[in-house]
């Protein structure tokens, strides 16, 4: 009888505080949507590039006035209170827990699900000087598979860099009435170990442009300026390859797109400057003809434009989640219909020039999956609707954005909540570690994207962990003391490190006379994860105990080296990392997939075997390279390259 009344208040209680914690969630929602000024430094966001900074530059419209050029804008709707749940930002950027119903179970779940808990550290991270100079400015950055060399491009229209084509290369002629030509490399190889630097030839113009990954590893890039806006480029990845390129590949100028992989391992490219559109690649050696018209494009086209660079993320039911602006939609690769439309993100613009930065967060496999795979996005930062004009016209650098908004796509009743960063970020990267955790780095605090036009560099990375509760997902993380403005990059790496480099603000390779001059180079960061601390729980990965290739719903096994008693599955994951191409915020076809385990057996001594469930089908992992990471505690391996055929 005891017993029975200590459940029943137990009971009573839980009920009381979920109707107090509902009523002051309500109440702060209510509050935060109210105060969300243009002014408050909250949200919109702004980024205009290459028409104002070339040749072609039109004139700058009035001051946040008049239709952009596909039209009269339609005017924004207001969005409903319903879809939007704000987290109450206390000093120093942390957030009051707000968790009520679904959304605390769905947290209590992820806690207690497939991603293990990490080793506790203060370690704030490492810099690490890895090159005195790239030879290029590092404006376009892609590991590539196997070799692991990082290939760098920037782009021919500015004739020069600091490092030469090799003997024996022909210089590129880049005026044909003229004949004049250019001796400069504009693309180079990287070995990530040694430093080694392999210069290479393009001649057609990479300015502003996009890429991805083939089945095979081979890099397609896709668009650029003028002359390469067109073109399809291929770069395989073997040591010795060189540039292939197709000018009349794409049958709308790209400038600005975005590229993602579908889930056949096929291409799609999305906007541009002046392309409000989007296009199929096809085959190397085709040239496409037939283009989508995009709505959403169109719409979301201003006067500062703000629908660059579009956000892309591939859905784990195959279908594409586009961002542009402020609105997002899903569509079909497969029948090219608009699946449906999301609640907007309120507060201004995230794409480029505004140039927030986007992930779609580690997606979680099990065992036995379900129908729907949970699948969510997080946009951070940006700039005010106007921030562009504001910066180049009236020399006004308005403060950056705080906020992280991030929604589930697939749930029934997708929304947007919105927590805060310890500082404003605008230009940021966004790089998701092995271990599930998220790392947002480079960019500025005041202003927007374009030559000169930001100002205050970030130089502290911050840590996002996804699956802490709200008010504890955002730890700052040791500065650099580089400036990483416009044109900046950060990839991952295979041993757990990131890559960082470029910023070049300025129109072409300029040192004097510049308030940031063109950064040639190169840094390496250090998660808290490689805390020396830590070192004897990083797992070993067996090379020759690992498959080098998988297939869809394969059951395989890892083995690894670990020197730790009692591993038990639940303080292990198995990931898989697919290499990002970043370039101008913009990190596209990222993707972390944390694997369903099966079982772990000891063998022997510090050897175990780890039985893992590789993705069901190319909607949640695209055919091609990954890299393999067994992470103990939050501290991941080396990764090992590994193919989904």
């Amino acid at each position: 009888m005891r017993e029975s009344r200590r459940v029943l208040w137990k009971l009573s209680l839980i009920v009381l505080v979920a109707a107090v914690s509902k009523a002051a969630f309500a109440q702060s929602s209510v509050s935060g949507l109210n105060n969300c000024s243009a002014d408050d430094g909250s949200l919109d966001g702004t980024e205009v590039g290459s028409r104002r900074e070339a040749a072609e530059l039109k004139k700058a419209t009035q001051e946040g006035k008049g239709p952009g050029k596909g039209g009269d804008m339609k005017p924004e709707p207001e969005t409903k209170s319903s879809t939007i749940q704000r987290v109450p930002e206390k000093k120093g950027g942390a957030m009051e827990p707000q968790m009520i119903g679904d959304e605390m179970a769905k947290e209590f779940d992820k806690n207690n699900g497939a991603m293990a808990k990490g080793a506790e550290t203060n370690w704030p991270g490492k810099w690490e000087l890895f090159l005195k100079s790239s030879g290029i400015s590092a404006m376009h950055a892609i590991l590539m598979p196997l070799i692991n060399k990082v290939q760098f491009y920037d782009a021919t229209i500015w004739r020069i860099s600091e490092i030469k084509l090799p003997q024996g290369v022909p210089c590129h002629v880049y005026n044909q009435k003229t004949n004049l030509i250019d001796c400069y490399a504009h693309s180079v190889l990287v070995d990530i170990e040694s430093g080694n630097i392999r210069p290479l030839l393009l001649t057609t113009d990479t300015w502003c442009s996009s890429g991805g990954l083939t089945v095979n590893g081979t890099l397609v890039s896709t668009g650029g300026y003028q002359g390469g806006a067109n073109t399809a480029r291929y770069l395989a990845s073997c040591d010795n390859c060189g540039w292939v390129e197709y000018p009349k590949a794409l049958a709308a100028r790209r400038w600005y797109s975005t590229q993602a992989t579908l889930p056949d391992g096929s291409f799609i490219v999305v906007g541009g400057r002046d392309a409000l559109s989007y296009e199929y690649i096809l085959p190397e050696g085709m040239d496409n003809k037939k283009i989508y018209d995009s709505q959403l494009l169109r719409q979301t086209n201003d006067p500062e434009e703000n629908n660059l660079y579009p956000f892309v993320w591939l859905n784990t039911d195959g279908n594409l989640f586009i961002f542009a602006n402020y609105r997002s939609i899903l569509l079909s690769p497969k029948t090219n219909k608009v699946i449906k439309e999301f609640p907007q993100l309120p507060g201004g613009t995230r794409n480029y020039p505004g140039s927030a930065s986007s992930a779609l967060l580690p997606i979680r496999l099990s065992v036995d999956n379900s129908p729907v795979i949970p699948a969510d996005v997080i946009i951070c930062g940006g700039a005010k609707r106007d921030a562009y004009y504001r910066a180049n016209t009236k020399k006004i650098f308005d403060p950056a954005f705080k906020d992280c908004a991030r929604m589930d796509i697939n749930s029934a009743n997708p929304t947007w909540t919105t927590e805060w960063m310890p500082m404003s970020r605008v230009m940021s990267d966004i790089v998701l570690l092995p271990n599930g955790e998220v790392l947002i780095v480079n960019g500025a605090k005041r202003g927007t994207s374009g030559w000169n036009l930001a100002k205050d560099p970030n130089l502290s990375p911050i840590l996002y962990s996804p699956d802490k509760p709200l008010g504890q997902r955002f730890k700052e993380l040791a500065a650099s003391t580089i400036p990483r403005m416009y044109h900046a990059i950060a990839i991952a790496l295979p041993d757990g490190k990131v890559l960082i480099g470029g910023s070049n603000t300025n129109d072409g390779y300029r040192y004097q006379n510049v308030e940031y001059p063109t950064e040639l180079r190169i840094e390496k960061f250090l998660p808290p994860y490689l805390d020396p601390a830590l070192a004897n729980m990083r797992p070993t990965i067996i090379t020759s105990a690992t498959p080098k290739q998988i297939n869809y719903k394969q059951i395989f096994n890892v083995r690894i080296d670990l020197k730790q008693p009692n591993v038990a599955k639940e303080n292990l994951m198995v990931t898989m990392l697919a290499p990002s191409f970043t370039t101008h915020s913009v990190s596209m076809n990222m993707r972390l997939l944390l694997l369903g385990i099966h079982d772990v057996k000891h063998l022997r001594a510090d050897l175990y075997q780890v039985q893992v469930g590789a993705p069901l089908s190319g909607n949640v992992a695209p055919p091609g390279y990954y890299l393999l990471f067994a992470v103990y505690n939050g501290v991941p391996s080396v990764g090992e390259w590994i193919q989904i055929v």
